[in-house]
């Protein structure tokens, strides 16, 4: 895959010449962005990948869930649906995505809809009897045919996009200037001990503009393992053997948190929003003990009795300054 990328670069300037052209129109208004009246906060990226999006999207859901009505709004990822959906009862991994569908098991007091469309997805939410007063926009950066009223840009501290190159041979959607149009910039999945040399060295790197803030996050792992039907504590894994298994885009970060603790554990390793086959599952319920992530255990779950040992470990966004982080938010809101 690596010589593939490095053979396509010649494709790199013409996609640089698209991106940059599509984003000049919108910017000129010549290509119409849709405004609204409600507040809208995009949550998005500038690389293909992991960044940390979902956890993001619950931090601000925890955040404001208190005092609005929230709707998460996102495409939803190689559901097996098309056009508007809004979660209930009958929602599943495969009808609305499996990042969807953790936010619609883990919170039951916002709106949790699905659509490619984010026009029309936004229309549908504004047509609903019970209709939301603030809307998060999960993975939109690139959607332009909507203005948000406030963009969150996520890059993560072992990819800036400042130190990527664009599609195909990197991994950036579009140019790096499109981070010009966020409003706080957060880099995400930072070491614990980052100090703050090196976070001035980061921020110098990005080179924000006067209206935006940078900010840094670091991942925090639950010290509570989830199943179906029952909590175990962390530490019930040191006297276990167990099978990780991940299908996210950047899994290194909870290996790296796993072999820390000295755990005795195999990896098995599939690709993003993978779609388990019935031979997977056949293998995954030979296994003793599952650990997985949240967001595979949305896809798994069902596939398995209620009384297996197949356990997720939950994860969280911790913001450094989150106090200041948290007032941009609700001054945005208010």
């Amino acid at each position: 895959m690596k010589i593939l990328r490095y053979i396509l670069f010649p494709v790199v300037p013409i996609y640089y010449l698209v991106t940059w052209i599509r984003n000049i129109l919108y910017d000129l208004g010549i290509k119409n962005s849709k405004a609204y009246d409600l507040p809208i906060i995009c949550v998005g990226n500038l690389s293909v990948g992991g960044t940390g999006k979902t956890p993001m999207i619950e931090y601000l859901i925890n955040l404001l869930k208190k005092d609005n009505k929230v709707a998460t709004l996102s495409r939803g990822y190689k559901r097996h649906t098309k056009g508007f959906i809004v979660a209930d009862e009958s929602a599943s991994a495969l009808s609305i995505g499996d990042e969807p569908f953790q936010f619609y098991k883990k919170f039951n007091d916002i709106i949790v809809s699905v659509d490619a469309d984010r026009q029309r997805g936004i229309d549908s939410l504004l047509n609903l009897e019970s209709k939301p007063d603030l809307i998060l926009l999960d993975d939109a950066f690139q959607h332009r045919k909507v203005k948000a009223g406030f963009y969150v840009l996520l890059t993560p501290y072992s990819d800036l996009y400042v130190n990527d190159m664009l599609l195909p041979t990197g991994n950036l959607r579009e140019p790096k200037n499109g981070a010009n149009r966020a409003d706080v910039i957060v880099v995400t999945k930072c070491p614990d001990d980052i100090d703050n040399n090196e976070k001035q060295s980061i921020i110098a790197a990005l080179k924000p503009k006067a209206h935006q803030k940078v900010f840094f996050s670091t991942i925090k792992y639950s010290e509570v393992l989830k199943s179906a039907t029952d909590d175990k504590d962390f530490n019930f894994l040191k006297s276990k053997s167990f099978t990780l298994v991940t299908g996210i885009a950047n899994p290194k970060p909870l290996v790296d948190f796993l072999k820390a603790k000295d755990l005795n554990f195999e990896h098995l390793n599939f690709d993003d929003h993978y779609e388990f086959t019935e031979s997977d599952i056949k293998l995954l319920r030979e296994k003793e003990l599952i650990i997985t992530t949240e967001k595979d255990f949305m896809r798994l779950n069902s596939h398995f009795k209620k009384d297996n040992n197949l356990f997720y470990l939950p994860i969280k966004t911790d913001i450094d300054n989150s106090t200041l982080f948290n007032k941009i938010i609700t001054d945005f809101i208010k």
